[in-house]
């Protein structure tokens, strides 16, 4: 049956892989940017995940082409890094703000329909530095760590309306982001992760499209590793 699906911060990476895998199994896709061209097989709308005023709209917008959303993929996601010594006050709330608050805003406009459906799933995407750590992301990590406590409070608050909330953790993915790493970081990276290389994004988009689907239906409050055994399942 296909579904409305929105994935923010959909435009490329992750987001991308994710929403064209939605949109492959015939559900009914958009995504979230801020600017950028969006695929003609995805219903694009310009949203800034920090504005509320922002989101409110873009809701509106994906419920009057595509109707109520019933899959939101929370992906949108910026990094700031430097160590805590050179972190400044306005760059640890930044990433905060879009990172976590930015899912938070998403998941609160998007469960209402949800419940008065009796159907919803919330997927969102956290990190391997939620629970592994990571050195000068100390703003990245606490905000991929909030992310599971935030699905695990609403698993445990809209449960019984059958609306799901699960996260997903990829480790290093093959991204813009990883190709710019010098190389002798790249490696060290590699040489931490068991199965020594990079996931692809659309093998976390294969994961976040399984936890949507009828075959996860009983699965809730959940933390999914896509890391290669990185953070071996914590």
């Amino acid at each position: 049956m296909s579904r409305t699906v929105l994935v923010t911060g959909g435009n490329r990476g992750i987001g991308l892989a994710t929403a064209r895998a939605f949109a492959e199994r015939g559900d009914r896709v958009a995504v979230t940017h801020r600017g950028a061209v969006v695929p003609d097989y995805l219903f694009g709308v310009r949203c800034d995940v920090t504005d509320p005023e922002a989101v409110e709209v873009a809701f509106g917008e994906v419920e009057e082409k595509l109707g109520p959303v019933e899959v939101l993929v929370a992906n949108a996601g910026i990094t700031d890094s430097t160590l805590i010594t050179r972190m400044t006050e306005d760059r640890f709330t930044r990433v905060l703000d879009t990172n976590l608050t930015g899912a938070w805003r998403c998941a609160r406009r998007a469960v209402g329909p949800m419940v008065r459906n009796r159907s919803g799933r919330l997927i969102f995407i956290s990190s391997v530095a939620a629970t592994y750590g990571s050195a000068g992301m100390t703003n990245y990590a606490a905000g991929k760590a909030g992310l599971i406590g935030l699905a695990r409070s609403l698993a445990r608050e809209l449960g019984s309306r059958q609306v799901t909330a699960n996260v997903v953790a990829p480790g290093y993915v093959v991204t813009d982001m990883t190709a710019d790493l010098p190389q002798q970081y790249g490696a060290a990276y590699r040489d931490a992760i068991p199965l020594r290389r990079f996931a692809e994004p659309e093998e976390v988009a294969s994961v976040v499209e399984w936890l949507a689907g009828p075959g996860a239906g009983y699965i809730t409050g959940a933390v999914i590793p896509v890391d290669g055994g990185m953070g071996m399942g914590h």
